[in-house]
């Protein structure tokens, strides 16, 4: 047998962009919603550790008139097929999901991916990021990084074999 590898397994997209807010926990909603509407995001991917926290963040956003939607492996498969029709045809700005859920999601030219939660396995950030940055395009990873996660972050941060660049919010 032989094997054929087009790009390395395990490896980031470089035609992503990484770039992370370290932030307390209690600030990464009011962070994400900010970053939304000063970068005038038309379409991102949103990732949560929870079922529960990817719901949470979905409500959130709609509150402060930000059209988004959660999927997560609780929602039916007809559900899931909506919400990411949804976010192909711009009806749904932002899509929050879990990994589980995410598995699979093909949507071309999608500009970012946020890391609202830090996944515990650092290959999955690899399968995060791979959502954007596709086919010649360029895209961002965007992070929101709490200290109780510099665990994970270094575990990234090893597998990329770089550190991620740091931003501050701007008040």
């Amino acid at each position: 047998p032989v094997e054929i590898s087009v790009t390395p397994r395990n490896t980031a997209v470089e035609a992503v962009e990484h770039f992370l807010y370290p932030l307390d926990q209690n600030q990464k909603t009011k962070a994400l919603i900010k970053l939304i509407k000063t970068e005038k995001w038309q379409q991102a991917i949103v990732f949560s550790r929870t079922k529960h926290g990817a719901n949470r963040i979905a409500k959130n956003l709609l509150q402060k008139g930000i059209s988004a939607a959660a999927i997560h492996g609780n929602k039916s498969q007809a559900a899931r097929t909506k919400a990411l029709a949804a976010l192909k045809d711009g009806s749904v700005k932002i899509l929050v999901a879990t990994d589980i859920a995410a598995r699979g999601i093909d949507i071309d030219q999608l500009p970012q991916v946020v890391n609202f939660d830090l996944p515990h396995v650092a290959e999955d950030y690899i399968h995060r990021i791979g959502r954007t940055g596709r086919a010649g395009s360029t895209g961002k990873a965007v992070s929101l990084v709490s200290s109780d996660e510099f665990d994970q972050l270094k575990g990234i941060e090893r597998l990329l074999k770089r550190l991620i660049p740091r931003k501050e919010i701007e008040e």
